[in-house]
């Protein structure tokens, strides 16, 4: 006997009411879209619970990819059995025999959503845990800090036993919330501001800002790459590839050596806005940290904000460092931002840049410029690239979990 299906709890997308619908329809197209690989997994969503069906595919991969899915709080591998209690007892039993080894200690703990099961939950709990006790030796009960723990619920449609309950990345599917612009650089910073929107239910195209022979191929293959991690909890990511070399030259020619760097991001914000409304997104994702570098004071975003009426969404603005770095190593970004090759961001950097830019002072030094043919070019010459996450099928799976 082995797990035959897996059940999903919605968690934060339970309180969606009248729209919960809307989630959940996401949620079920994710899921598919992330376990494609597999022709015969079915998946069926209830109102509150949605249920993976196997059919025979590896437990462990789909529990791997399941884990990146947004929208999801838990999961469980689980064994669907007739709704009577000997039925439920000979499940739960060999659960716990693939499982035990002498000495462990378990809990039963009982659900029921079918109040009319002749069991309620304290004699579901005392029922099975004595067949359980009978027929598994040196095992006791231990219902504080179990090393198994045996799940039963009653569903209207059939009893689910399970043994093992893992974390979803939680918040709400990607996409239910519309779709924005990741500004992505190569750094350590806007990849964690992808992912968190992300985590909110935001679809995300990226914006990369490419100036050869300034920067290399490696550079640009780093933004792939990093574009790669974020898709694995999507599925797939499109990277628009921007032609910034012109503009950079001529800022660092033209716009006084204080405000090159103001210039230079309010350029690229009007570029990734003009891409947005192409693209039909709804909002700009930046990493920025408030205070981090010279372009991050509130003077600097005030300035630099001027050139669009685009929200900008700002995950990271109020955390340090220390705690990007560690959401970084989390989702594997931190080793990749870390190669040694520089981005757009990081060349023509004047020594001392303003931190206070004066929003009068910007528009004076750009409108001695005509930057329409410019801008123009830059987006004419864009490059898209579709970034998938694939994974690999196991050769060998886990027919048990517990």
């Amino acid at each position: 006997m082995k797990y035959d299906r897996i059940m999903i709890r919605y968690g934060e997308m339970s309180l969606k009411g009248r729209n919960r619908k809307h989630f959940v329809q996401k949620l079920k197209k994710n899921i598919q879209f992330m376990l494609r690989d597999f022709e015969n997994i079915r998946i069926e969503s209830k109102w509150d619970r949605m249920f993976v069906v196997l059919n025979d595919e590896p437990v462990d991969y789909v529990v791997k990819q399941l884990k990146k899915v947004f929208g999801i709080q838990s999961f469980s591998p689980v064994l669907k059995t007739e709704k009577n209690i000997d039925a439920i007892k000979a499940a739960a039993l060999h659960l716990v025999e693939q499982a035990h080894s002498p000495g462990n200690t378990f809990k039963v703990s009982a659900r029921r959503t079918d109040k009319t099961f002749e069991y309620d939950t304290n004699g579901l709990n005392h029922t099975v845990g004595a067949h359980i006790l009978i027929n598994v030796d040196d095992i006791s009960v231990n219902v504080k800090k179990p090393d198994l723990k045996l799940v039963v619920e009653i569903r209207q449609d059939a009893a689910y036993l399970s043994g093992e309950v893992f974390h979803g990345a939680g918040g709400f599917p990607v996409a239910s919330s519309g779709k924005a612009m990741l500004m992505l650089s190569g750094g350590i910073d806007s990849p964690v501001a992808g992912f968190l929107t992300m985590k909110r239910g935001v679809g995300i195209e990226a914006v990369h800002f490419h100036s050869p022979p300034f920067t290399s191929e490696r550079a640009k293959q780093k933004v792939l790459d990093l574009a790669g991690k974020l898709a694995q909890y999507s599925g797939s990511v499109k990277v628009h590839i921007v032609p910034f070399t012109k503009i950079q030259e001529t800022i660092h020619k033209e716009i006084p050596s204080g405000y090159s760097m103001t210039a230079t991001r309010r350029m690229m914000l009007k570029i990734t806005d003009e891409i947005r409304n192409q693209r039909e997104g709804l909002a700009i994702i930046t990493g920025e940290s408030l205070g981090q570098v010279a372009s991050q004071t509130m003077e600097s975003m005030l300035a630099i904000n001027a050139v669009t009426n685009t929200p900008i969404i700002r995950p990271l603005i109020a955390m340090d460092k220390l705690e990007i770095i560690k959401i970084a190593e989390e989702i594997d970004t931190f080793e990749i931002s870390n190669r040694p090759y520089e981005d757009c961001c990081t060349i023509f950097t004047p020594p001392s840049p303003k931190t206070r830019p004066r929003l009068d002072k910007i528009i004076t030094f750009e409108e001695k410029l005509d930057w329409g043919p410019l801008l123009k070019e830059a987006v004419d010459g864009v490059e898209t690239i579709m970034v998938s996450a694939r994974v690999k099928k196991p050769e060998n799976s886990i027919e048990d979990l517990f």
